[in-house]
């Protein structure tokens, strides 16, 4: 009985020193990483029968066919810009400017355009008030 003590007595720091683990909640996967496995699934299931190098070169080849989001599109254009721009600078020098490249510059062109237009409006709209100055506005923003 008393090895019976010792035992559980050593064994039990164990389990409660384990049992955080499974306690853990799991997080939700991003909406990045739910697309990637999807990804994986679908190519996973088109490879059915492929086995060993075959197989890696397919999933390979299957994996990277993916077009890159407009976001993607957007930042891989920036870097080309900045990249051209950063030519004959190194080392701290090109990091400095290529941070600053990459950052982004305010509002787009369309934008400038929309706050223009929103200036111009607010002026024209000098003196009206409540459903009349909304009316206003709203006629004179659509152009």
């Amino acid at each position: 009985m008393k090895t019976l003590i010792a035992v559980l007595s050593l064994s039990l720091p164990l389990v409660c020193v384990s049992l955080p683990a499974y306690a853990q909640e799991k997080k939700e996967p991003s909406a990045a990483q739910k697309k990637q496995q999807e990804r994986m699934k679908s190519c996973n299931a088109k490879a059915e029968g492929k086995k060993g190098d075959e197989r890696k070169k397919f999933m390979s080849e299957c994996l990277k066919d993916a077009e890159p989001s407009a976001a993607q599109k957007k930042q891989q254009q920036r870097m080309k810009d900045c990249n051209a721009k950063a030519e004959g600078k190194k080392g701290d020098e090109r990091k400095k400017f290529m941070s600053s490249c990459l950052k982004d510059d305010g509002p787009s062109a369309a934008q400038k355009k929309q706050q223009e237009r929103m200036k111009d409006c607010n002026a024209k709209a000098e003196g009206k008030k409540g459903d009349d100055r909304k009316k206003f506005m709203s006629g004179c923003l659509k152009g």
